[in-house]
């Protein structure tokens, strides 16, 4: 199997700027957070669990889960969270190693937001990337994107593992607190880096 880097870092951190650079630049992106509205979309593969375990409620009209309304819940309700943790997770695992069996790039990219949290995908990766920014920057980066009140992006930094920790477990990071342009440039040289590692 090819080389797997797993991407992680808190909300608003730049996952998706540093993944979009890594595919552009032709590693394979497996991307757990996009399998994860998959399934949750109309028609996908968890949504008749969805509706079994939390009640039509949960199901938008057009057939994909109400993810407000299941946000909602679980960051309120750990027993919640906890069960739709269950019944998701081995999907996403499931489908996320399928997709890196099948991957054409170099190595492969595996982002995973709750990297460090899940000790399941530590095994099957041969290096940690941490994409990181300090929390004033990934509050002001998620309000601008999704509206979310202040209160509520803090409810999720909070949720999420903390700064250092995630830190501590990386193999590499990048430094996000500039532009687009700084993260780019950082991005092309892990590339060359894991290029490396990957024919090595």
């Amino acid at each position: 199997m090819s080389l797997v880097v797993g991407l992680t870092g808190g909300i608003g951190s730049g996952k998706s700027a540093a993944a979009e650079e890594f595919a552009r630049l032709g590693a394979t992106v497996v991307d757990t957070d996009a399998i994860a509205h998959e399934l949750t979309g109309a028609g996908g593969a968890a949504i008749r669990e969805v509706q079994r375990l939390f009640g039509s409620a949960f199901v938008d009209s057009s057939g994909a889960m109400d993810r407000e309304r299941m946000r909602g819940l679980v960051f309120c309700d750990a027993e919640q969270k906890a069960r739709l943790e269950s019944l998701l997770h081995p999907m996403i695992r499931a489908e996320s190693e399928r997709r890196i069996a099948s991957a054409s790039g170099p190595y492969v990219v595996l982002v995973v937001p709750l990297l460090v949290e899940s000790s399941d995908y530590r095994a099957r990766l041969g290096r940690v990337l941490v994409v990181d920014c300090p929390e004033a920057l990934q509050i002001s980066r998620v309000r601008q994107r999704s509206g979310l009140p202040e209160g509520e992006i803090r409810r999720i930094i909070a949720s999420q593992i903390q700064r250092e920790t995630r830190l501590a477990a990386a193999d590499d990071v990048i430094d996000n607190s500039a532009s687009i342009a700084a993260l780019q440039q950082q991005v092309r040289k892990l590339h060359e880096i894991y290029l490396r590692l990957a024919n090595a």
